[in-house]
């Protein structure tokens, strides 16, 4: 992946309700200010980790406009929580009864005396109201009318290379309307970008993989070429196709029938259609029906340039291909966001929930914990806390660089699959062999050696990390009760010892060496634009595949949403449905060797040839049992039935 994520009940993440402490000390807001303002309710989380004393530059100016959103709480916060829990726990008896979109909103969702009351409170404090929606207030107002309105001074803060303006205390609202506040997103300007979790080139930029390729794990062994391991390692596969992983996910004849699968990603490919249709025809994948593939887009875009728009559309090609190829009948609808902001995103994952567009929603991106602040995590909360009491499961990828400590500089997981209300999707490198056999898995991470000038050995194999699946214990979620018994202490009790969520919960294929094939156009040297195909992995991989076979599972129990899906995964962990996935499952090392084009197109610019050795995630160890690479294992013959 490339980067862009109480209740006192279980399974509910703590970062959303933070307790609210009753001195203001305590809270972060400076003595004299809470005297002056003792009718307030401070808003947990709401000012940023990296707004720091060190970091300080100084009060804002203020001619300085801010933007922000104040997100509504709805009627019943606790209530919310505790449906959703029961609706989604099989030994509950309240499992699998949802509620209708209608039915959520009016139980849950915010009154209109709530938007009245927040819509009054800003105006009264000389702020302009941009935007109403059932979920939040949108404001736009100078510098003093914001610091008026939520009860702290806005100051500049260095933060890496540059500065930004943040709440130098807690945020507070009057206490008139704190009832109706969940939180406020936006007073701090810093770039908060979600990244799609894959390996994709840019997309306006033609890429291709240089051969020889396998067609299946080991058809092709690159017997010309040193040893490794004791061994010749087999050529790459050239990518797996949906006949070949339907096989090793046990899919049998499921095809998704009568099952809506969303996917939500930023922007959108504007050859979706036709890409996604060139690449079924071409590989025994069942033609698109009408009406099947369908787009919910936004009026407009925003933040194209520094979101990387483009790159977004390899993201929803891999997508749509690899969920129809594993689910090739299911209804697909593709939910693109304004921009890669956590507002945009959950603008499309919202317009799912209140419109009841699919009980199955993929998502391929995130970005590490330590940027989400717990205001955004209280707001991602209620979004799949709703979802969960309509029937409605969100699964994302679990990242693409293992522990993020060689990316980062700090041991962390991605959010939002550190959410304990969505199932978070790890990798694996898959084996599959002639005859679209099964053979193993190992955890997704991934050494790179190149070959010796003089082309007779390895240098330093296993080389250094590349890349990995996402994974660990993290630092703000508390651990969900579904984990308790089958995520060991070990792992559970890294961050506190009261316990914390740990991510993954399941994973399917996501190597890139190990890959899929897509197809998308592309443009080439020459400025002409043309259909291609090439290699793909990421936990932005396995996400949609995870997503697919879900939709087989729902279509195995008649049609029956099988909605917020982490208990009953769980609950199944000892009945043998999982592959029980563990680094060097065949007793030695593993590794393929991958030739690359220098130029990313053609030989003319030289080719690289590396080993690329599985299994070898940074910190994190698949094990026996579950673990921190590829939660409780893949899905094995017997899973998708274990549904009905």
């Amino acid at each position: 992946m490339r980067s862009v994520r109480s209740k006192a009940l279980a399974g509910v993440s703590a970062a959303a309700t933070l307790p609210l402490l009753a001195g203001a000390l305590a809270l972060g807001i400076p003595a004299a200010h809470a005297a002056d303002n003792p009718a307030r309710h401070p808003l947990a989380g709401t000012k940023p980790g990296w707004a720091t004393a060190n970091a300080d530059k100084g009060t804002t100016s203020s001619s300085a406009e801010v933007s922000a959103r104040v997100y509504l709480a709805g009627r019943d916060t606790e209530g919310l929580g505790a449906y959703a829990k029961a609706v989604s726990d099989p030994s509950s008896p309240l499992y699998g009864k949802y509620l209708s979109a209608e039915q959520a909103q009016q139980r849950f969702g915010a009154t209109e005396a709530q938007v009245a009351e927040v819509t009054s409170w800003l105006k009264a404090s000389g702020l302009k109201v941009t935007a109403v929606t059932q979920h939040y207030v949108a404001l736009k107002g100078d510098v003093d009318a914001v610091e008026k309105a939520f009860g702290t001074q806005l100051h500049d803060y260095a933060k890496g290379s540059k500065t930004y303006h943040a709440p130098s205390s807690i945020v507070s609202v009057p206490s008139t309307v704190q009832n109706a506040v969940l939180t406020v997103t936006g007073l701090d300007n810093a770039p908060n970008l979600m990244t799609h979790q894959d390996r994709l080139p840019e997309p306006e930029t033609v890429f291709r993989n240089a051969g020889p390729f396998s067609t299946s794990y080991g058809s092709n062994i690159a017997t010309t070429l040193p040893d490794a391991y004791g061994t010749k390692l087999p050529y790459a596969v050239q990518g797996y196709t949906g006949k070949q992983l339907r096989a090793a996910y046990g899919a049998g004849t499921y095809t998704g029938k009568g099952v809506r699968i969303a996917i939500v990603d930023a922007y959108a490919s504007p050859n979706i259609v036709s890409d996604a249709s060139s690449y079924a025809a071409k590989h025994g994948d069942a033609a698109y029906t009408s009406g099947q593939l369908t787009q919910v887009l936004p009026k407009k875009y925003t933040s194209t340039a520094a979101c990387g728009a483009s790159g977004w559309y390899g993201e929803e090609t891999l997508d749509v291909e690899a969920a129809h190829a594993v689910a090739p009948a299911a209804q697909i609808t593709y939910v693109g966001a304004a921009s890669c902001s956590n507002d945009d995103l959950l603008d499309g994952l919202n317009k799912i929930v209140d419109g009841h567009l699919a009980d199955i929603v993929s998502n391929s991106w995130g970005s590490p914990e330590a940027n989400q602040t717990s205001s955004a995590a209280a707001v991602y909360d209620q979004v799949f806390q709703t979802g969960a009491v309509e029937g409605i499961g969100f699964y994302f990828s679990s990242g693409d660089n293992g522990d993020e400590v060689a990316n980062t500089g700090t041991k962390q997981v991605d959010a939002p699959a550190n959410s304990a209300w969505v199932t978070a999707v790890g990798g694996t490198a898959l084996a599959v062999g002639t005859n679209d056999t099964y053979l193993w898995e190992t955890g997704w991470g991934t050494g790179k050696a190149a070959l010796s000038a003089d082309g007779t050995s390895w240098v330093g194999l296993p080389g250094t990390f590349n890349s990995g699946a996402g994974g660990g214990t993290s630092r703000t979620v508390a651990q969900p009760s579904y984990q308790t018994g089958v995520v060991p202490d070990a792992l559970a009790k890294a961050s506190s010892a009261g316990g914390n969520r740990v991510v993954p919960d399941i994973a399917a294929i996501a190597d890139p060496n190990t890959g899929f094939l897509v197809g998308e156009t592309m443009t080439l040297p020459n400025r002409t634009q043309q259909y291609s195909e090439y290699r793909v992995g990421g936990t932005s991989l396995a996400a949609p595949v995870i997503a697919a076979v879900q939709a087989l599972a729902q279509e195995a129990r008649g049609g029956t949403a099988i909605g917020f899906a982490n208990p009953a995964i769980y609950a199944k962990y000892t009945s043998g449905v999982y592959h029980d996935v563990t680094d060097n499952p065949t007793g030695t090392e593993l590794g393929v060797v991958r030739v690359d084009y220098l130029n990313g197109y053609d030989a003319t610019g030289g080719l690289s040839t590396t080993v690329r050795t599985l299994g070898k995630d940074s910190s994190l160890k698949a094990v026996q049992g579950y673990d921190n690479v590829t939660g409780v294992g893949s899905p094995a013959p017997g899973y998708v039935a274990s549904w009905r």
